[in-house]
């Protein structure tokens, strides 16, 4: 049985509220007010009164933040796509900074024992095939004509960065953002891009040939005024690669 977002989202509210201590009183503190004992009454329904707001303000506060988990279609994301969000400054003394390395974590959590920063490196033509570069961060970074099969980009942060020609190929970049990167010829045949940004990406000539892609994230991958061109290397139609042909621009 399928169940809308804003299903879950009243059911996660209708939870919160219910599991919040003290929210059954709340609900029938008024009946209290009819005892006879008028002088307890009216501590007591004071001292309810206090405690119902505080218990109504937690349970608003939790059911805010269920409607933003259930309803937020980008809600997934750990791509930096807040306005608070403030990417630390580069370690410009770690002279190995701009080494690719594997990381041993997985994809799931793409955890690291510190900060994977490729930021401002140049890194084109590299071969990067298998390696594990979850949670990894990429701000002017050339990847152009990497190669990068089988990769894994899980979470990673990867905005305004040059990827034109590399073969994500059976890559798994879930989760990630390309936020204003150029992806001119990118290959991602039978890549995994669920919860993925392409928003303000130069996708032109990218084939997307049985790429996993989710419902909202194909949504908007059509919408992008980019999405068209041929595949320079497998000369598939991109969009048509995207199934996107007779979709709305």
């Amino acid at each position: 049985m399928l169940v809308s977002h804003r299903s879950l989202a009243c059911l996660a509210a209708v939870v919160v509220i219910s599991s919040v201590p003290g929210a059954n009183s709340f609900a029938f503190a008024p009946q209290a007010m009819k005892s006879n004992n008028r002088g307890n009454v009216d501590l007591k329904a004071r001292s309810q009164e206090g405690d119902g707001a505080e218990t109504f303000r937690q349970a608003i506060s939790g059911a805010v933040v269920a409607l933003t988990l259930f309803t937020s279609p980008m809600a997934s994301l750990a791509d930096g796509q807040t306005k608070d969000f403030k990417l630390p400054p580069i370690d410009v003394n770690d002279k190995t900074r701009c080494v690719l390395n594997s990381s041993a974590m997985g994809q799931a959590n793409a955890a690291r024992d510190k900060l994977y920063d490729l930021r401002q490196c140049n890194l084109s033509g590299k071969d990067a095939s298998g390696f594990d570069l979850s949670g990894v961060i990429m701000t002017d970074t050339n990847l152009s004509n990497a190669k990068l099969k089988e990769a894994q980009f899980s979470k990673a942060y990867l905005h305004d960065s040059n990827f034109d020609g590399a073969d994500f190929t059976n890559g798994i970049i879930d989760r990630a953002s390309f936020k204003g990167s150029s992806l001119k010829g990118t290959i991602f045949g039978n890549a995994v891009l669920t919860g993925t940004s392409f928003e303000g990406a130069n996708v032109e000539n990218a084939d997307f040939t049985d790429a996993y892609i989710g419902e909202y994230d194909i949504r908007n991958l059509c919408k992008n005024p980019t999405l068209k061109g041929e595949n320079p290397v497998t000369g598939v139609d991109t969009r048509f690669s995207a199934n996107c042909v007779g979709k709305n621009q």
